[in-house]
């Protein structure tokens, strides 16, 4: 394979790219572009960079400058989201304002990338152009430019900004048995999505969802693939729903503990009894021990909301004895006959 000619040009092309590397470039500051500060994490830059390209969007977006914003936007996720590229930008410092000339450091020329094409046989170089990243950009990485060996020598594409889908989120509302038991539940849920021409479509979806046994309030269900489309042949987002129990009329829940009131009456409490209970669990017998005093809290172990690695809550019994308000006769007299002889005093 004849070489000469191929490595004439590259040396042009270098001396060229030197030249430009040399010259005064506009400095960009990529945090600006986004809104984030310096301190942002890889997180808040995902998140910041999600919501900006919703905005941005040319297919949403109808505004002149709309392209050129997300192009900048995509230029700025670009060094950013990668840790090493956001580390040799971050070496320039804080002094630099946007807008302001910026000469590239000795030693930060861009460099070319010729590749192995290991097993490919035959191959060729090829200029791939700018690829649509800025001056500055390439001051710094040398962009999508440069030689590339390529096992075709087929004409590089253009790059195509790949985007996710958003997730979203909605509330769907369960009852207690089912958030015990587990269940799966037909929802019906409203969904937004915009027209070609901008106007925004509301549309019902129905879904089966599979409430998992022992989901507590505030805990999230994810439906993969249910959410915003992406755009560049990016995947769909998720479908959140955040679970929110009904108030039950018998339990209350506190983490993954049941709670429930047990009224006995006095003389139960004295003398101790066993009182049969229906439980989310099924049928239990529930022992009354001897003096047992209002408030008190009997525990059945395990008998509370299931745990998703087999630690499940506990169920409590409280107490309240409850004195007869309308008392018979001969209640009256038994109480009357107690009070003369009873020696008790709470107050002492």
């Amino acid at each position: 394979m004849i070489i000469g000619p191929w490595l004439t040009d590259l040396q042009q092309n270098h001396q060229k790219r030197f030249e430009r590397g040399n010259m005064a470039v506009k400095f960009r500051d990529y945090y600006e572009i986004l809104g984030v500060p310096r301190t942002a994490t890889q997180e808040e830059i995902q998140r910041a960079y999600r919501k900006l390209a919703r905005k941005l969007h040319p297919d949403v977006n109808k505004a002149s400058d709309a392209e050129e914003k997300f192009k900048e936007l995509g230029e700025a996720y670009e060094v950013l989201k990668d840790p090493d590229k956001r580390q040799k930008y971050d070496q320039l410092g804080a002094h630099w304002k946007d807008g302001q000339d910026f000469r590239p450091p000795p030693g930060w020329e861009t460099h070319f990338d010729f590749g192995t094409g290991a097993g490919a046989g035959p191959a060729g170089f090829e200029w791939s152009g700018a690829g649509g990243f800025s001056d500055f950009f390439e001051a710094l990485f040398g962009g999508a430019g440069g030689f590339h060996q390529t096992r075709r020598g087929g004409p590089r594409q253009r790059p195509v900004w790949r985007q996710d889908g958003v997730d979203q989120s909605a509330t769907v509302r369960i009852s207690l048995e089912d958030a015990y038991h587990g269940a799966t539940k037909p929802i019906t849920l409203q969904t937004q999505s915009l027209t070609p021409d901008g106007r925004v479509s509301v549309q019902e979806k129905s879904y089966e969802v599979k409430i998992p046994a022992g989901i507590l309030p505030g805990q999230k269900i994810r439906l993969s693939g249910q959410g915003g489309e992406g755009s560049g042949g990016g995947r769909r987002g998720d479908l959140l729903l955040k679970v929110e129990i009904d108030p039950h009329p018998i339990y209350r829940l506190e983490g993954r503990d049941l709670y429930m009131d047990l009224p006995i009456t006095p003389w139960e409490a004295v003398l101790g009894t066993e009182v049969q209970l229906s439980t989310l669990s099924g049928p239990l017998t529930l022992k009354v021990p001897p003096g047992t005093q209002n408030g008190r809290k009997l525990r059945f172990r395990g008998k509370g909301m299931p745990g998703s690695r087999g630690t499940a809550g506990n169920l409590y019994a409280v107490v309240t004895v409850v004195v007869p308000t309308k008392p018979s006769q001969r209640e009256q007299e038994l109480f009357e006959e107690l009070a003369k002889t009873s020696q008790f005093n709470p107050r002492r």
